[in-house]
């Protein structure tokens, strides 16, 4: 029998005093005000338990996590023909780079980059009466949650200084790819990447993905079939050109953002979510990553 509890704060115990914690997103004015120093973990067990240490209970923002949440909902408006817009390949490139959409003519390589999300994000523009509002209710309904928000100043942020994101936005359009105005598109896109949740509310999210498509209250949102596709586009997609590193290192389908979280489960097992805002060279959470290579290795839990 595993005790988490004791994996989990040797994990935080050994990781919170390391030197080297990475370096804080700086290209999102706002994420730069974390400190590298925060360092969370929450583990969800299917079984009802959890587990936890550090700053599991401060908020922060989703940032890149949110295009799975994003993905989920409007893999249900479009099923299938979804993936005529986006592809599901790793891109080997970094999460903003444009040059593979200008070579495949306007067809993201996945939904988990920029250019994948912004097409995810469009559809739900168009599917969805009030985006922005409706998008965040569906977050605190698989939370159970309604004190979840989204941080404008943080999305405020993101809309100056995005200039690579609206360069994707504006050759999807070229290539006929995107069915709405560019700005409304990207300010639904800014805003749901702010959102700011816990590692609690987080691991509560992906619950859903876990569970074979039922949430933390039971209800029913998607179908095996849709969220084995959606584990799957986690696997290989999750962490950018980073993805086979991850796949390497700890096993599990997961995702993370440049606010310094990952998330990261097991399906019919648990949910497991760190944050620490330094990041490591390729966009990832440092000692993130490290915490989830150690908890699989300590508890030999993954898919492989």
């Amino acid at each position: 029998m595993i005790d988490f509890q004791e994996v989990i704060n040797e994990i935080y115990s050994d990781l919170k005093t390391t030197k080297d914690k990475g370096t804080v997103a700086s290209y999102i004015p706002e994420l730069e005000k974390q400190s590298a120093s925060n360092f969370g973990i929450y583990l969800k067990h299917l079984g009802g338990k959890d587990y936890h240490a550090g700053d599991w209970d401060v908020p922060f923002s989703i940032q890149s996590i949110s295009k799975v949440l994003a993905l989920s909902k409007a893999i249900t408006f479009e099923n299938k023909n979804l993936w005529q817009r986006v592809d599901v390949e790793p891109s080997g490139n970094p999460f903003n780079h444009l040059s593979l959409l200008e070579q495949e003519n306007g067809i993201p390589r996945n939904p988990l980059i920029n250019a994948g999300a912004i097409v995810i994000a469009d559809i739900l523009v168009t599917h969805l009466k009030n985006p922005k509002e409706d998008f965040l209710n569906y977050v605190r309904e698989i939370t159970g949650d309604q004190t979840i928000d989204f941080n404008l100043k943080v999305a405020a942020s993101e809309k100056r200084t995005g200039f690579n994101n609206y360069a994707a936005a504006n050759l999807l359009k070229a290539y006929n790819n995107l069915d709405n105005d560019v700005e409304e598109v990207l300010d639904f896109y800014f805003h749901q990447c702010a959102i700011e949740m816990s590692c609690k509310q987080l691991a509560n999210a992906f619950y859903l993905f876990t569970h074979r498509g039922e949430c933390i209250n039971k209800t029913k949102h998607l179908t095996l079939n849709q969220v084995k596709r959606i584990n799957a586009i986690m696997l290989t997609c999750g962490f950018y050109d980073e993805a086979g590193e991850f796949a390497f290192e700890v096993g599990l389908p997961g995702k993370s953002g440049v606010g310094g979280g990952i998330v990261a489960l097991l399906p019919n097992d648990f949910v497991i979510v760190t944050w620490a805002p330094g990041l490591n060279e390729k966009g990832n959470s440092l000692i993130g990553m490290q915490a989830l290579e150690q908890f699989t290795t300590k508890t030999k839990r993954s898919i492989f």
